[in-house]
């Protein structure tokens, strides 16, 4: 029976992912890679098994993927450390005899210009390098991100960005993780996929739905990148992510973040989540 391993299985992605993996094959061949009592808590309450594992210590990786057979590397959160954890998961695959890894990667061309991009080519490396067979799964932007301007762009009837006419075709998480777990169980071996949402925009047009959703006058306002950085800054975040985001932010008016792969669907089976009807969710009814 194949075993199924999922790391990172204690965040967004790593959850939802495997809640739809556990829709196509047997939940008795998942394993989730967790790092707390409690998640290992919150899976055993869905019939999921559970191992400890840490990014950071090789030898907890070896011990967790003892016996699996198709691994889905979720890359790390830990944006500047990453190329070390990597080197730890997939040594660690290759120590136990891994046959096959999928790993969330970046949109190719953002990847190799964008400076949150670099990490994950370093991994593309490894694993061309390891001889373990892979899939790239390759997600473009996720609509979430964009989201979390809303709440300050409903109050102040602006979006600031460094992204000018730059289109995004992002998709939901969700959809992210249930073709993540599509891969997984087989049928994407040895692929890259360039994964986006099946609707494109620009800022200007994510400003403009906002209006209409919200009946409150929106507008987008382009600014340098230092002065976006400056801005992340200022609301609380570290100053070499805010350097990494706004860095992302002005690429994408290169068009970096934008995809005209129908990777996305076509492995869903399915139109990718609207990001008019998720705007319209988090906005709400409007009086």
């Amino acid at each position: 029976m194949t075993s199924y391993l999922v790391t990172g299985a204690s965040g967004q992605l790593g959850r939802q992912a495997v809640a739809h993996l556990a829709t196509i094959v047997d939940p008795a061949q998942i394993i989730a890679l967790v790092r707390s009592a409690a998640a290992e808590a919150d899976y055993a309450a869905q019939g999921i098994a559970t191992r400890r594992g840490d990014y950071e210590d090789r030898a907890s990786l070896v011990a967790a993927f003892a016996g699996v057979d198709r691994l889905l590397f979720i890359s790390s959160s830990a944006i500047g450390s990453r190329i070390s954890q990597h080197a730890n998961v997939v040594e660690a695959a290759k120590a136990t005899g891994v046959g096959f890894i999928a790993y969330t990667s970046l949109l190719g061309a953002a990847a190799r210009e964008m400076l949150i991009g670099q990490e994950h080519v370093a991994t593309e490396t490894m694993l061309a390098d390891s001889g373990i067979a892979h899939t790239l799964v390759r997600n473009g932007w996720y609509s979430e991100n964009l989201m979390i301007s809303l709440p300050q762009a409903l109050a102040t009837g602006q979006i600031f960005g460094a992204s000018g006419e730059g289109r995004f075709s992002p998709a939901a998480r969700a959809d992210y993780a249930a073709a993540a777990a599509v891969i997984l169980k087989g049928g994407h071996d040895r692929q890259t996929l360039e994964l986006g949402g099946d609707e494109s925009f620009t800022m200007d047009e994510f400003a403009e739905t906002v209006s209409a959703l919200s009946g409150k006058p929106v507008r987008f306002v382009n600014i340098p990148q230092e002065a976006l950085a400056d801005g992340m800054v200022q609301a609380g975040l570290p100053a070499p992510v805010a350097a990494v985001l706004a860095d992302a932010d002005a690429r994408a008016a290169q068009g970096l973040l934008f995809t005209q792969s129908a990777d996305l669907s076509r492995i869903l089976g399915r139109p990718t989540r609207s990001y008019r009807d998720m705007l319209a969710e988090a906005i709400g009814p409007t009086a």
